[in-house]
């Protein structure tokens, strides 16, 4: 079953961009933090904890993968929210408010029409993609947060 899964995957990433592999990473951190969120307001608490775990595991992997050196300030910036997203997992899971995931789910979608507006960027104009990127999250980022 796990070489099924693994060339799912593979394909399923097969041919995509850069950024619309980072806009499928959020697509699964809001899923799974939606998902611990109905989990644990259902009171199903080992349930709950699952998603958040897997919810964190795309967090950390979005924070690992940061380059500050390309990304200068907005990776800083990123780096810093990816570390608040997870330091809320955490009290999520200590305290089993799932409350508190709606501010970590609006966080993620926020950051994640940044990224859908460089992909629409990159679409008009490939040539300017690293520019209109780097433009693009910048102004988002400064006006979410």
């Amino acid at each position: 079953m796990d070489g099924k899964l693994g060339t799912y995957h593979t394909i399923e990433t097969h041919g995509k961009s850069q950024v619309e592999l980072i806009i499928k990473v959020y697509d699964g951190a809001i899923a799974a933090f939606r998902s611990a969120q109905k989990e644990y307001q259902q009171g199903q608490n080992s349930a709950g904890w699952e998603k958040l775990n897997q919810a964190r595991k795309f967090v950390t992997h979005l924070y690992t993968t940061l380059d500050p050196e390309a990304g200068g300030e907005i990776a800083d910036n990123l780096s810093r929210l990816y570390a608040y997203i997870v330091n809320q997992t955490n009290v999520v899971e200590a305290t089993k408010d799932s409350n508190l995931i709606d501010d970590i789910i609006t966080i993620l979608d926020n950051l994640r029409l940044g990224w859908l507006g460089i992909k629409q960027q990159q679409t008009e104009s490939p040539a300017q993609v690293e520019k209109s990127a780097s433009k693009s999250l910048s102004e988002h980022f400064t006006t979410t947060g």
